[in-house]
């Protein structure tokens, strides 16, 4: 069976309730609202206007974890200062999960490259998940959405170099590429498991450059705003975003498809898939006009 994507063209904060109305998914209890907070200095990431309606909505609370590199985001006090900088205190009652240790282990028995997860403890405070993914590309990954924001966005700092070394924290920036997407797809099955699937994920197509939010100093986007996908399935709003790009007619996608396939970008949703995550096959619902 075809896992349901939902897509408006219109970027509005309150075009997001209405997707997630027609979803028709009730997030209970504690939410935690994971999104990218935005690196210091990056110009792309998503703020607070945009997602407010929506994070109210569910009376979530915003989750973010510390970076494994150095930045505006790498310490719990150095966070803290880029989410007020960014407008996400002012506005939200922010969670930062990795804030201190011991870090929340999630096993893994059938990953492919890593077989545990760290994560940040205060997970534990939540039973359902909104989350929100810019949907752009990313150095490393080839993409960034709601994959990445499962894996990479939830795994504490230490836990994010333990995903990009494949297991092995000193070969963060070594290990090899493919591994590297695989146990992203490893560590995302985690959280999905954790969660028992109570999460709603959220794409926003908007600010579409080459580099991601962490990024410091980013590309300016190449590609028009395309719109907004929300689904209960990680791996098909992913691989509905991708088809998007490939499907659209802006003259910048081949900028785009050329970070995406430079980096083996749909490896990620490939092994996601293989692990049960979700699925490739997908109806896509457009709603702009409702």
């Amino acid at each position: 069976m075809k896992s349901k994507v939902y897509f408006s063209r219109k970027i509005t904060g309150d075009e997001i309730v209405k997707l997630y109305n027609k979803l028709g998914v009730s997030l209970d209890g504690e939410v935690a609202v994971k999104l990218h907070s935005g690196e210091l200095g990056n110009q792309n990431f998503l703020g607070p206007k945009l997602f407010k309606k929506i994070i109210n909505k569910v009376n979530g609370i915003v989750v973010e974890c510390n970076t494994a590199y150095d930045g505006g985001r790498n310490t719990t006090s150095e966070h803290y200062k880029t989410l007020e900088k960014h407008g996400w205190l002012s506005n939200f009652r922010v969670d930062l999960l990795d804030a201190s240790g011991p870090d929340l282990v999630l096993k893994i028995p059938n990953g492919k490259i890593i077989k545990e997860n760290f994560v940040g403890k205060d997970l534990s405070k939540y039973n359902s998940m909104l989350v929100l993914s810019h949907f752009k590309g990313h150095p490393m990954g080839g993409y960034g959405g709601a994959l990445k924001q499962l894996s990479i966005g939830i795994a504490s700092s230490y836990g994010k170099a333990y995903i990009h070394g494949c297991g092995v924290v000193e070969d963060i920036w070594t290990a090899n590429h493919d591994h590297f997407l695989e146990a992203m797809a490893d560590a995302a099955s985690s959280v999905v498991e954790y969660f028992d699937k109570k999460i709603v994920y959220i794409n926003v197509m908007k600010n579409m450059s080459v580099d991601c939010d962490c990024c410091a100093v980013a590309e300016d986007p190449c590609m028009k705003d395309m719109g907004i996908l929300i689904s209960t399935d990680p791996v098909a709003i992913d691989q509905a975003c991708l088809d998007l790009v490939y499907n659209s007619n802006d003259p910048g996608k081949n900028h785009f498809i050329e970070r995406v396939e430079s980096r083996n970008g749909v490896h990620t949703i490939e092994s996601a898939s293989s692990l049960g995550v979700g699925s490739r096959e997908y109806e896509l619902i457009d709603i702009t006009e409702e």
